[in-house]
Formats: structure tokens, sequence, C-alpha cells
């Protein structure tokens, strides 16, 4: 039996390729921002489980990604939150993408990273919710990585602070069709489990389907995924994943090596003052 990797080991890695970033990848060619069939938002289907996409990244090969939360690919149901214990469906699993010709293919999970690994850290089991999705060849001249509305990511990295400014996107079904509630704007509530969550209160909150959402900060650093819905401290928050630890954790542990693709529209949030 292979012996689990110590949690200094994972932490030590994870700081590592924090601070010593991959060779930049070429750009790819993104389609224009306000023709896009796919962006940061977009629905992703895995088993039919509706989630929402973060971010879009990309990779030296010229392959390009969506992000969402690793519990859209769970199978243990909503109480199945420590990703060091939960099931997860398997890498290689189709996901349906909101406006592509061919499914997507389910490429990294951060769950199955730290059930391969051995984690025991007990704050990346329990906050450390990434996934992966490659986009087939057919859709990647069909995206843009700008979030809608806001404009966007800036780049990759931020902490929170109580009272810091948060803007999210979010695509539930749930919500019918209008799109007028997607955009959600509010304040950290701070981080905590040695950064890898963030707490957020929205207007509106994050709900059922909005999983696996882009949070940014209000400089537009994409800051998170939002990955539950609490009650405590505060009802109708959101905890949200920390996004450049969950990419540090991938690198270090042999998951993709890509890069965060820029909004090629300005920023344009926050719209409140307060």
């Amino acid at each position: 039996m292979r012996p689990p990797f110590r949690a200094l080991t994972i932490v030590a890695a994870v700081a590592t390729a924090l601070a010593v970033a991959p060779p930049a990848a070429a750009e790819p060619a993104w389609a224009p921002a306000d023709q896009a069939a796919i962006a940061p938002g977009s629905a992703t289907f895995t088993e039919g489980g509706q989630c929402t996409s973060n971010f879009v990244f990309h990779d030296s090969a010229g392959d390009v990604y969506l992000g969402q939360a690793a519990h859209c690919a769970g199978t243990g149901g909503p109480a199945a939150t420590n990703g060091c214990e939960s099931d997860s469906l398997p890498l290689g699993t189709q996901v349906e993408v909101e406006g592509a010709q061919e499914p997507g293919t389910l490429v990294y999970s951060s769950w199955l990273a730290m059930q391969a690994h051995g984690e025991t850290d007990p704050a990346a089991c329990e906050f450390n919710d990434f996934a992966l999705v490659r986009l087939s060849p057919l859709d990647a001249a069909r995206v843009n990585p700008t979030i809608p509305f806001w404009g966007g990511p800036t780049s990759l990295g931020a902490d929170s602070r109580a009272g810091e400014k948060v803007l999210s996107y979010g695509d539930s079904s749930l919500r019918l069709g209008l799109t007028a509630l997607s955009p959600k704007e509010g304040h950290s509530l701070g981080q905590s489990a040695g950064g890898w969550t963030h707490t957020v209160l929205t207007v509106t909150p994050g709900i059922p389907g909005d999983s696996g959402s882009a949070v940014v900060d209000g400089s537009g650093r994409a800051l998170g995924v939002v990955s539950t819905l609490q009650m405590l401290p505060v009802p109708g928050s959101n905890g949200v994943s920390d996004l450049a630890r969950a990419v540090g954790y991938m690198e270090a542990t042999g998951g993709p090596q890509v890069e965060l693709a820029l909004g090629t529209e300005g920023f344009r949030g926050p719209l409140l003052p307060f």
C-alpha cells in the first residue's frame, strides 16, 4: 500500500507552486465577448446535476478548460462535503456545457487528487473544492474568459478581509432564466482554515445550481469558487474555496498545468460604493 503524503509535504509543495509560476502559455484566440457561446457563468451538467462554471483556463498545448466545483461530480449527496472521504465520478466523465457543441471531459478533481495522495490536512479536505473540464477543440474558439456583467478577471489570487467587496455571477436553473438575478455583489466576512475558505454574503446569495461560480474581489482578482450555502454563522452566506490554493494544490500533485485566462473586457465592478 502506498504510504500517504504527509500534510506538511503537500503544504510545502503548494507554496512552491504558488511562488514559482510555470512558463506562460500562449493565449488562445478568444471569441469576442459579445458573441461567445461559452464563458464564466455557463451552466455545466455532470450526470444531470447542474452547476455554474467559474473561470476559463488554458495550457501550452492550446487546450481550453472551464473550472467547476469538485462536488459537482460528487455522488454522495449534499451532506458529503469532505473531499478526502466523499465519492466522486471518475476522471473522463463527460460534462455537458451550456453553449458547447460537444461534451467536455472531467480531467481534474481536487477530491480525487486528495484521495489519491492520502491527504490528511483537515482544511484542505473540507475546503479544496475545484475541478477542471477540458472543452472539445470544436468549442475552444467559441469561448471568451470575461465574466458576464462584471468583466475581468484581472489576475489570479486574493486574500479577503471582513468587509471587503466581492462579486459573483451565478446561473442556477432555479432562477428560471432570470439573468438579471445572476450578478451578485456583497462583502467578504473573512477567510479561515489557513486561507482555504472565504465566507461571503451577497445579494442575492448563491443557491443550489450556483455551485462552482466565480468569485472576484473588488479589483476583479480571482478569489475563489462558490462551494457551499451556509446557515451559520450568517444565514444565506456562501463558503468560497480559495482559487489560488486550489490551483497550487493541483499543480503540486501532478494535475493539469494551466494558466488562468484574464478577461478581454475591462473590469466594471463593483456598482455600490458601500
